[in-house]
């Protein structure tokens, strides 16, 4: 359940009343572990897995009605935008809009004297993020290759600072906001028996605080400090064409002389302040990643190249880390998992293509260290792909899904379609796999229409489904506590 998909009556979730209320559902259904997606802040196409700052929180996320009881809010200064024209989508033209004004008036009236606010800002965790908006602002939101020198060059005039002392201030208080809500969430949550898993994208974009600051740091480059390579991948089953996503790519080499010193700073921060489990995108690419020439038409024009492997995690022994191992596995990816001890993710719907050989078949899940999915925030809701299935694909479904419901001893309904994926999901939670992980819309039936994401596309669908209030009912609920006691989960 993305945080961005709770019910709130603000044009968006938020870490309000709502994640609170969804937090008492998953008790009552006896769930131990509500996994989210990326907390970063969005910007252009909305998705949470490009963001302009890797170590950021999404601001429009942070409840108003929290803020009112803090007395920083008057119901007046939010109660009458519009922030929606539909109650199941979220409307990020809206939100870009509406969301800053009404935080700057709880700024006004926010106490500075405070001594944990002035603790946060001596830390000064959030004042490259800072920096970076307040120039976003001043430059009319363009990508910061747009910018005027030095403000390009991340060569910052003192005097910046000063001039625009209180808009800095501002955004880091967007951050410790959050963080203050966050945390309160979190530790109800705990408190009930559930942990947080959060998610990790491994890569920052193009137009983020990492590639305009620390990019000789970080990133591949050219002679002339551009970017030399990009991110994405080959073709597979997402996009015949693979996917460019146009992220920098990391130089190892710079990062090793380091021992890495960035990337397990951004590990060990989302322990301390974020998350119980990580779930870390894209894992694959820590032993080989996809490299595409900047210049390059289409993701078909690049190549593999090796990462740092499992010289990265070697002070991450035993953490809570899953890792994200979907797309094109090979033996080097199998051996980095294996190095690790990390469990992958097996993929229900990839389960059936007739190969009885198939990894995410849940008989072939021999290692419990794994976790099980009926499919991602990528796929299609399980009820759209059952639907979706034309006649040759839907008789090797039943055939398969049957033979492993008789292995399972699980029920084989297929009366009506609410039938079926209630028995996938059994099936799921009697396979071996220590997790078993449900998408909301999933637990709920629902079909195309509540999709997350579709790879490779830019569209007003993506990134914006919610969920109602009605929807959070207690007969279910009450099943899946049924089945959380009925294999032992």
């Amino acid at each position: 359940m993305p945080i961005s998909s709770l019910p709130s009556s603000q044009g968006i979730g938020t870490l309000g009343k709502g994640a609170y209320a969804f937090v008492d559902w998953l008790q009552s259904a006896g769930m131990q572990v509500w996994q989210v997606l990326p907390l970063l802040p969005t910007s252009y196409g909305d998705s949470p897995y490009q963001s302009y700052a890797s170590n950021a929180l999404n601001y429009y996320f942070i409840d108003f009605e929290l803020l009112e009881k803090e007395g920083l809010l008057e119901k007046s200064d939010y109660a009458d935008i519009v922030w929606s024209e539909d109650e199941r989508r979220v409307d990020y033209g809206k939100l870009f809009n509406h969301k800053i004004p009404v935080l700057e008036k709880a700024f006004a009236r926010f106490n500075r004297e405070n001594a944990e606010w002035k603790a946060f800002i001596d830390k000064g965790e959030y004042k490259d993020f800072a920096t970076f908006m307040t120039l976003k602002r001043k430059f009319s939101y363009a990508p910061w290759s747009g910018w005027v020198e030095p403000y390009r060059s991340a060569q910052i005039p003192e005097n910046f600072y000063q001039e625009n002392e209180e808009e800095l201030l501002f955004w880091q208080f967007t951050q410790y906001i959050f963080r203050k809500q966050w945390q309160a969430l979190k530790t109800y949550a705990n408190a009930r028996g559930i942990k947080i898993m959060g998610d990790m994208p491994i890569y920052v974009s193009e137009d983020s605080v990492e590639n305009w600051k620390y990019r000789d740091e970080l990133f591949m480059l050219d002679a002339q400090g551009n970017l030399a390579v990009k991110a994405g991948v080959p073709p597979d089953a997402f996009c015949d064409d693979g996917q460019f996503w146009g992220n920098p790519v990391y130089d190892w080499d710079k990062l090793k002389k380091t021992d890495y010193a960035w990337w397990k700073t951004r590990i060990n921060h989302a322990f301390e302040t974020q998350f119980d489990i990580i779930r870390i995108d894209h894992f694959r690419a820590f032993d080989r990643f996809f490299a595409i020439p900047a210049n390059a038409e289409s993701a078909k024009e690049g190549e593999w190249l090796d990462g740092p492997k499992e010289a990265l995690f070697k002070d991450f022994k035993g953490a809570n880390i899953v890792a994200e191992d979907l797309g094109i596995i090979d033996d080097g990816v199998r051996a980095l998992l294996k190095k690790t001890g990390y469990p992958g993710m097996k993929i229900f719907e990839f389960a059936f293509d007739g190969n009885p050989e198939n990894d995410y078949v849940p008989s072939n899940i021999t290692d419990a260290n794994c976790v099980a999915y009926t499919g991602t925030h990528d796929n299609e809701p399980l009820r759209a792909f059952i639907e979706s299935l034309d006649a040759t694909e839907r008789k090797t479904f039943e055939k398969t899904f049957e033979e492993e419901c008789l292995k399972f001893d699980v029920p084989y309904f297929t009366e009506t379609i609410e039938d079926e994926c209630r028995s996938v999901i059994e099936l799921l939670f009697s396979c071996k796999a220590n997790l078993v992980l449900i998408p909301m819309q999933d637990v709920l039936c629902m079909g195309a229409e509540s999709r997350m994401n579709a790879p490779a596309t830019v569209s007003s669908q993506n990134w914006t489904f919610r969920f109602l209030e009605t929807d959070f009912g207690r007969r279910k609920a009450a099943w899946l506590k049924e089945l959380t006691e009925k294999y032992n989960r």
